[in-house]
Formats: structure tokens, C-alpha cells, sequence
């Protein structure tokens, strides 16, 4: 079966920088999800899933967390932590809805929409570096042989931050699957894998024994 080009692995390291816009209240909060970038709204919610993947309590979306912790407003923190990233189509409809929630809570408690919070939240983005890993893979063995010693920055990578680069569509993995090895039934068994209830670790080992399953068939 032909794979060319095969699948690159690359490992990936970010360098964090912090925008030059804060928020302290609920109101700033609000103005600031209207004008930051589609990259710092990419940045607190998909990026912050590899960042955040080993918390048992909080939240993984960066604005639901300093909600919570930095506003102590849990209702609210609730509301914007119950965004699965997953049914988005574009960082313009998330954006939306997490400017709606933000509003309306506002809107419905205007005083406390201007009371100051025990710490700023910072608005950031990261600047990604990347480079290759070894020889592309060709076959479904060399790329199951290539999760298996996959880094923790090269899964977040390939299966996390992939979304913004082919447009939330998918990841990378089964990107290639459908495309390069016409195996979309595994594609979709990866793309399936929950984000919010795997570690890297324990996601990246779902990984392994799909394709090796896919190996045999």
C-alpha cells in the first residue's frame, strides 16, 4: 500500500509570549476576548489541554481557570469550563461562544463585572520551533514504532496544536492515516481518543494499540 510521502515526526518546543493586553475584571475580560488573537484564543483553550492534561481539578481552559481562581466567580468558570473544544469548527465560533458566556454573566451581574480579581489575567501566545525526527514513516509498523517513542512536546505537538494548522478539522496522525494510508477507520478510532480524560502517556498508548490492531487487518 503507498504512503508517500510518509509520516513526519517532529519534535516541537514553544517559546511563550505575553501580549501586551491584561485583564484584572470580568469587563476587561470581555473587551480583551474581542480583541486578542485567534493565536492567544488557540493558546488558553487547545494549547492549554497539553499544558494542563494532569490536573484532577480546575480547569484545562485558561479563562474558565483564572475565572475561578483569580475572580472566584465558580458559576461563571463552570459555564467556559464546559466548552468541549472538540465541536468547534473554527477558533471564530469558540471565540463567540466564550465572548457570549463572558457577556451575559456581565450583563446579569454588572457589579461584579467591574470588581477586581486577585490577580491579572495575561493574554499569550507561543512562537513555535520545530524540527525533524529521523526518517519519515512509510508503513503502518514504522509508524506505530514511531508513537511508541513519541516525547510528551511531540504528541502535544502532532495531536494538539496540529487542529489550528489544518483548521480544528483533525490531527495530524489521522490526518495522514486518511490521506496517506486510505485507513480513515483508524483515523477516526484516533481522533475519537478524549483529550480531557487521557494523560499524553495514556492517549498516546490508545494510539499504539489502534494502529498495531491496524496492522493485522
Amino acid at each position: 500500500m503507498g504512503v508517500s510521502p510518509g509520516f513526519q515526526f517532529v519534535t516541537a518546543s514553544y517559546v511563550i509570549r505575553i501580549n501586551n493586553q491584561s485583564a484584572i475584571t470580568l469587563n476587561e475580560l470581555r473587551a480583551g476576548l474581542d480583541q486578542a488573537s485567534d493565536a492567544s484564543i488557540f493558546y488558553h483553550t487547545f494549547q492549554s489541554l497539553g499544558r494542563h492534561h494532569f490536573l484532577t481539578e480546575g480547569f484545562s481552559n485558561e479563562f474558565a481557570q483564572w475565572t475561578l481562581a483569580g475572580l472566584n466567580r465558580p458559576q461563571l468558570a463552570e459555564s467556559l469550563g464546559g466548552l468541549d473544544v472538540r465541536d468547534y469548527l473554527s477558533l471564530a465560533e469558540l471565540r463567540a461562544d466564550l465572548s457570549r458566556i463572558v457577556a451575559e454573566y456581565c450583563d446579569a451581574h454588572p457589579r461584579e463585572a467591574a470588581i477586581s480579581g486577585f490577580e491579572p489575567f495575561h493574554f499569550c501566545e507561543c512562537e513555535e520551533v520545530t524540527a525533524p525526527l529521523g526518517a519519515p514513516a512509510r508503513t503502518l509498523a514504522e509508524f506505530r514504532e514511531g508513537l511508541e517513542q513519541l516525547s510528551h512536546s511531540s504528541l502535544y505537538y502532532h495531536f494538539l496544536v496540529s487542529r489550528l494548522r489544518l483548521q480544528l478539522r483533525t490531527n495530524d496522525f489521522s490526518h495522514w492515516l486518511t490521506e496517506g494510508m486510505g485507513r480513515a477507520d483508524l483515523a477516526r478510532r484516533i481522533e475519537r481518543i478524549d483529550i480531557y480524560t487521557n494523560t499524553l502517556d495514556t492517549a498516546r498508548d490508545q494510539m499504539v494499540r489502534i494502529v498495531r490492531l491496524g496492522e493485522q487487518s
